[in-house]
């Protein structure tokens, strides 16, 4: 009887992978703007970049040893999506950490990145504005000693224990793919890296017209100045430092005497009877900077004074917890007499833990807090050699009450916010300009997928300083294609009138406009090549698309023969 070997090799989601990917030029671009060592051998530097982006975003993991074993199982795929000779030893650790090692390079990321950014703006015919700028950190385990990327900070973590770098993201809205990556030192302080974001955007997509969208910290005068002077435009709340508490105080005077009236803002959506989200009003004001060349600049400036009930509604139940919590922690400090309980005899002391608790829990102003001196006579009995006697000792006891008239302006005060935008009326109307705002976690939920899953920043298991620079700047290449997937299908699935099922395990009538891309690629699990060899031939077999997985290729713009046309490969190979 003949020999009969089966191997099944499990496809899954890489053909889609390595299809868009292509569609986003990524080979194209690395391949362009690559200049490897005269005597490099193997894969070139796109095509590896390609093949281990649809092993991080398939297998939700970045570790370069995993690599490896991974194209040795899937070797028939790889060799047939690659139209170069293949070899599992292309994806050793060593040759990933050379590609790392290229992309740390500034100038060499600057022009891929300016290139890529600007074929995926014009391919998938993307909105250039608004910009969405912001910060994050990531938490390593890396010694400090002679590196200067890995540096104490503000840890956004929660982790100042840790060493950390900072990564800068420009996206674009509405779908958040990134625009921009900067990697920089942990101890960097989120002010100055607002400029440099602008910069870099500004090479992709020009200067002039674009509006750029950022937290309190990029309300910094230099920072805004600098947006003026390009002659683009800036969305950001005023941090509430400086003179700005009081000028917010000006703008309510009218609001609480009932001599302005408030705009109501709804949401951009396409309810029949949407619910008011906010409501606010404007004013002007002039504005004058220097720039850093000495050139004085002048301008107008939109004050948006803007009310979110939500935010009232949360800022309220906060403040009542807080005023709780101190209250407590106040009252803890003076217990009744009792065994094992310590009375408290030093008043200085009292007042510090005092001003500790109403400064942790923010409360200062809101609770007037009296301390009252008790003397008492203590008898003390009489023990062995030592006679009954009395002792005279006082203690301080503190008593708290609210104080309801402050309480009451910070209740009436919650819930408002001071924007400034130097955006002209008629392209930034005040009910978009806190749509747009509003749109922030977008941006955090690409940090999410960052630093979590499906990417994973966070634990990681690279260490050089070049290497972790390029790791960020390769993964930033994995939220792209987590985005845009996103993007394209919910763009495609509105514009039809169409929706999804299938996709949630446990309920598979359930249907949905907006699918993530993780779903999506999890759709296309158990797609398998079997490969039969007997002695005189050689049989390959693809496990047929199902209709759920064929609709998704469409709307993609990915023909299904990725995955069924591979076979006439098989039989020529």
């Amino acid at each position: 009887m003949a020999e009969l070997n089966i191997d099944t090799e499990r496809m899954d989601d890489i053909p889609l992978l390595f299809s868009f990917l292509q569609q986003m030029g990524i080979q194209e671009t690395l391949d362009t703007y690559a200049n490897p060592h005269g005597n490099r051998q193997g894969l070139s530097i796109g095509w590896l970049t390609t093949a281990w982006l649809s092993y991080i975003v398939s297998e939700s993991d970045h570790r370069m040893i995993e690599v490896e074993p991974w194209a040795e199982k899937h070797i028939e795929t790889l060799s047939a999506l690659i139209p170069q000779a293949v070899d599992v030893k292309d994806f050793t650790d060593d040759r990933l950490a050379d590609l790392l090692q290229w992309l740390s390079k500034d100038s060499v990321w600057e022009e891929v990145e300016n290139h890529l950014s600007q074929r995926l703006v014009q391919v998938y015919d993307l909105d250039q504005e608004p910009i969405r700028l912001d910060s994050t950190t990531a938490s390593v385990y890396h010694n400090t000693e002679g590196n200067t990327l890995f540096r104490h900070g503000y840890s956004k973590d929660h982790r100042p224990d840790l060493p950390q770098l900072k990564i800068m993201l420009g996206t674009l809205d509405p779908m958040g793919m990134p625009l921009t990556t900067l990697v920089l030192p942990g101890g960097e302080a989120d002010d100055g890296l607002y400029i440099p974001s602008v910069i870099r955007a500004r090479q992709i997509l020009g200067q002039g017209n674009h509006l750029y969208v950022g937290d309190a910290k990029m309300s910094a005068l230099d920072t805004r100045a600098f947006i003026e002077a390009g002659g683009d435009y800036y969305l950001t709340p005023l941090a509430q430092i400086g003179d700005v508490p009081g000028l917010m105080e000006e703008l309510l005077k009218p609001v609480w005497n009932k001599e302005q009236s408030l705009e109501l803002i709804y949401p951009l959506t396409d309810e029949i009877k949407p619910k008011a989200i906010a409501l606010g009003y404007e004013v002007t004001r002039g504005q004058e900077a220097m720039l850093t060349n000495q050139q004085k600049m002048e301008w107008e400036e939109r004050l948006l004074v803007v009310y979110s009930p939500s935010v009232a509604r949360k800022a309220r139940r906060g403040l009542s917890q807080r005023l709780n919590n101190a209250e407590q922690a106040i009252l803890v400090l003076t217990p009744p007499r009792g065994r094992g309980k310590r009375q408290q005899k030093d008043l200085n002391a009292l007042e510090s833990s005092v001003g500790s608790i109403l400064k942790k829990y923010r409360v200062e102003g809101l609770v007037d807090v009296s301390y009252i001196c008790q003397e008492e006579q203590r008898c003390i009995r009489k023990y062995k050699d030592r006679p009954a006697r009395t002792e005279n000792s006082i203690r301080y006891v503190v008593q708290v009450q609210r104080n309801q008239q402050a309480i009451s302006e910070v209740r009436r005060a919650v819930g408002w916010r001071l924007y400034a935008t130097s955006a002209p009326v008629e392209k930034l109307p005040l009910s978009k300009a806190v749509n747009v705002f509003r749109g922030g976690p977008r941006m955090e939920r690409n940090f999410a997928r960052l630093k979590g899953r499906p990417l994973g920043i966070s634990p990681l298991y690279v260490q050089r300083e070049d290497h972790v620079c390029g790791m960020v700047r390769l993964l930033s290449l994995a939220l792209r294609v987590l985005t845009l997937v996103e993007h394209v299908v919910r763009k495609e699935l509105k514009s039809a009138g169409e929706t999804l099922s299938g996709l949630y395990a446990g309920n598979p009538k359930r249907q949905t406009a907006r699918p993530t891309t993780e779903r999506l690629l999890k759709a296309f699990r158990y797609v398998d090549l079997s490969v039969v060899r007997l002695p005189d031939q050689t049989i390959y077999h693809v496990t047929p698309l199902s209709a759920l997985q064929k609709r998704i290729l469409v709307l993609l713009g990915i023909e299904s023969e990725i995955y069924e046309g591979l076979m006439p490969f098989f039989d020529t190979g």
